[in-house]
């Protein structure tokens, strides 16, 4: 059974109970790292080092969810691409379950943040992402989701946020946003899905000291069409920029870009908008949320979230 109040308010004590359970010797001190969606420690080590301490959301993913991301950054860590592995922990697993909770130890990696991509970065990006890639082409993650509203349960959880949607706008925000479900729903089935990062923004981007590039948060991992990790990175939503072609070349370097995919992108932009609605509204009875997010469900939210999908739908 999950746990949401003991993880609204996890007890220190039992972050570092369970780090120590597993054999990592700990000073006490830890810092929460920024998260939203889990809760994210950086544990101290007597050694002088520190393990990461990632505590899951209840409810969101099972214990095979969690495993399929961890077998696919195992996967990544094997061809030498820059990721942040979960530890072994248990004889070969690397999830455990402390009151309800699931959770995993990262290994901590170092790195800057990018503020802004130049081009030998997206160059480099590029071929960065067409290995992920070739090694997300391999095989499916069985059970993970498939992007896509019908195929990941999208459409009962519309009709709830319809519910939430200021009247003065809700008409016009159902129409677009149905319209952005039912293309996805038509297209979508014309591509070969692969196993992709999901969430490929510049926040889950770190370049480390010897310039090279190390990806994390693997959290929404899930099989879809390439192009749902590319147009995260752009500035813009503009595919013929030099930024994307810069990054496309590269990409084609190691392998074949499926030009195709491209006219899926207003597309997975509205799907994303809509998603991020729903995220907010089912995290709601988290103390944290109403903080993080106080103008949601404002007339100016649902405006402004009206207009951009209106933009969107107008395309198709």
């Amino acid at each position: 059974m999950s746990n949401s109040k003991g993880f609204y308010n996890l007890d220190p004590n039992l972050i570092l109970d369970v780090a120590e359970k597993h054999g990592f010797h700990v000073t006490g001190e830890m810092t929460q790292l920024n998260s939203y969606e889990n809760r994210v420690f950086d544990v101290k080590l007597t050694s002088g080092d520190s393990v990461i301490s990632k505590f899951y959301r209840p409810g969101r993913w099972s214990a095979e969810t969690l495993l399929d991301e961890h077998s696919f950054i195992s996967e990544l860590k094997s061809e030498q691409i820059g990721v942040a592995c979960a530890l072994d922990i248990n004889s070969g697993n690397t999830i455990g379950e402390a009151d309800g909770i699931y959770y995993a130890f990262f290994e901590k990696v170092r790195g800057r943040l990018l503020q802004e991509i130049n081009e030998p970065q997206f160059k480099k990006l590029g071929r960065w992402l067409a290995r992920l890639h070739n090694v997300g082409s391999r095989k499916r993650a069985l059970n993970r989701a498939t992007i896509g509203p019908s195929n990941d349960d999208r459409w009962p959880l519309l009709e709830k946020l319809l519910r939430q949607v200021s009247p003065e706008v809700s008409g016009r925000y159902e129409v677009a946003a149905l319209k952005i479900f039912e293309a996805l729903d038509d297209s979508l089935p014309d591509y070969n899905f692969i196993r992709l990062h999901g969430d490929l923004h510049r926040g889950n981007i770190l370049e480390d000291s010897q310039q090279e590039f190390i990806i994390v948060d693997f959290d929404d991992m899930i099989n879809g069409p390439e192009v749902q990790d590319f147009w995260m990175l752009m500035p813009s939503a503009d595919t013929d920029s030099p930024e994307f072609n810069t990054l496309i070349n590269a990409y084609s370097e190691l392998r074949e870009f499926p030009y195709e995919q491209l006219e899926l992108i207003p597309l997975l932009r509205g799907y994303r908008i809509i998603n991020y609605a729903i995220w907010i509204m089912t995290r709601w009875d988290d103390p944290s949320f109403p903080r993080l997010f106080p103008d949601f469900g404002s007339y100016s939210y649902w405006a402004e979230e009206t207009e951009n999908l209106e933009k969107i739908s107008f395309q198709f």
